[in-house]
């Protein structure tokens, strides 16, 4: 049975699990990260219940799908009503915290945190109305901002990053080390490696653009990806190889910006004491295409995208193991109420299920791990679900996607047409009938999506409004950009 210890999770943000040093990156240097792989359980196939944002943070609060707590996009954010882990700690007793990134509806909300520390929230109250317009999807020109916020400097968000790193270490220092009657979970959440793609000089430095080798292009593109694509356009705002070169060493010096932050706090925990009696998760809200297929941003099912990196540590963590029975952000919630004693607490009709235990327990080929898009750019609702060696995508109103893992990492072989795999076919259409009807969800998030737009007075006045290239950090103001150049 596992001990109650404290509890530190550590969320990044748009973090591709491939651009790590302990999961191999031949380029890239995460020298904290990779100590804390080393000394912890990696879990090789962690995804995220929704490649975006708010979706994604709303999933993990509340360790529902998407589906269920029906926060479908950037615009329809968590409000506190459903009972997140955060609420049945502090009824507890426990002392639960947040510090940085939340993305939830706004200050009002009752995250259930005993406090919230410099919480960021969706863009002024409302997120992205842009992308609730999904029939006929507009073109965001607010993409351009990728091709042209490359570098090195300083964002608003490494300046962000700073502070929350400073006030993780000063929590720990004070209120971490006072006693408490049970365990505590701290929940410290970062903007880094997501866009603008401005890094710190000194990062940046590591990363000569003229070393960086782009990634190959996938020029045939599945029909719902293409009309992603033709709505975000990411790629065509580059202006050369060379700005995107530059846009890859800068996401490549942020992944370093944001391990040395994890360095700070993890000495912090050695310099307390704490790291005695504190376990630490690493993980991050979902991944990015980073130029994979000449795709950027995130909100695809591809690897690059859907899935996630996923670290534990300390107290009762196998040291130097790795997990490749898959595991999701739904997954959190009975596994946060465990890491604290409070399993108890654990309502009976969440999908997840503890990612210690799975960790504990020997590979499980058949255990499905599911994920879903409702958000900017989807035509339609996409969906994925990842069992054993095998990926499958559902784009609703399309045929589907399905890859061997195991034998084509990349994705680059869609065997969904291969007669051979129809079996594999039929059983993942199965799995995710038992999960939802995807085509009545389909129609639920568009319902609530139209229903938003209508409260903001309709298509054109949204268009009119524009849309933001990023949530503004606490106190920054919005910057908008409309419908055209």
């Amino acid at each position: 049975m596992m001990q109650a210890q404290n509890l530190l999770i550590i969320m990044d943000d748009e973090h591709n699990k491939n651009v790590l040093g302990y999961n191999g990156h031949p380029v890239v240097k995460t020298p904290h990260l990779d100590r804390l792989a080393a000394g912890g359980t990696v879990y090789a196939n962690a995804y995220s219940s929704s490649p975006i944002c708010v979706p994604a943070r709303a999933a993990f609060a509340t360790g529902k799908y998407v589906h269920d707590n029906r926060c479908w996009d950037n615009a329809i954010a968590y409000d506190g009503h459903i009972p997140s882990w955060a609420h049945m700690l502090r009824g507890a007793g426990h002392t639960a915290t947040s510090i940085g990134k939340l993305h939830y509806t706004n200050d009002d909300v009752d995250g259930g945190f005993s406090e919230q520390i410099i919480p960021m929230h969706i863009e002024a109250g409302v997120g992205d109305l842009y992308g609730l317009i999904r029939d006929p999807l507009p073109v965001r020109h607010q993409s351009a901002d990728l091709a042209r916020s490359i570098g090195p400097g300083e964002s608003s968000y490494t300046r962000y990053d700073r502070d929350i790193a400073a006030r993780t270490v000063r929590w720990l220092q004070t209120t971490g080390r006072q006693a408490h009657d049970k365990p505590w979970v701290l929940y410290a959440s970062f903007m880094s490696p997501h866009s603008p793609l401005i890094a710190p000089p000194e990062y940046y430095a590591l990363y000569p653009p003229k070393d960086i080798e782009l990634p190959t292009k996938r020029v045939v593109y599945h029909p719902w990806i293409k009309a992603w694509n033709d709505c975000y356009r990411f790629d065509s705002y580059f202006e050369s190889d060379e700005q995107r070169s530059i846009a890859i060493a800068s996401y490549f010096a942020l992944c370093s910006f944001l391990d040395a932050n994890v360095g700070q706090i993890m000495s912090a925990l050695e310099e307390t004491g704490l790291i005695h009696n504190t376990r630490v998760v690493f993980l991050s809200d979902h991944g990015d295409n980073l130029g994979s297929r000449a795709l950027w941003g995130k909100s695809t099912m591809y690897e690059e995208s859907a899935a996630v990196p996923m670290v534990s540590f300390g107290p009762g963590v196998r040291a130097g193991a790795k997990v490749q029975t898959p595991v999701s952000h739904v997954d959190f919630f009975p596994s946060i109420l465990q890491a604290v004693g409070a399993q108890s607490l654990t309502p009976p009709d969440l999908p997840g299920t503890s990612f210690f235990d799975l960790a504990d327990a020997p590979y499980d080929p058949d255990r499905v791990v599911f994920s879903e898009y409702h958000a900017a750019g989807g035509v339609s609702a996409a969906y994925m679900l990842r069992k054993g060696d095998y990926k499958y995508i559902h784009y609703t109103g399309f045929v589907p996607e399905l890859f061997d893992l195991r034998a084509d990492p990349d994705e680059v072989n869609d065997r969904a047409g291969d007669q051979a795999m129809r079996g594999v076919l039929v059983d993942f259409e199965r799995e995710l009938n038992a999960i939802c009807d995807p085509v009545a969800v389909d129609r639920e998030a568009k319902r609530d999506q139209s229903a938003l737009i209508a409260a903001h007075g309709g298509v054109q006045k949204i268009l009119a409004r524009g849309g933001s290239s990023y949530t503004p950090i606490p106190g920054e103001a919005v910057s908008l950009i409309g419908n055209a150049n």
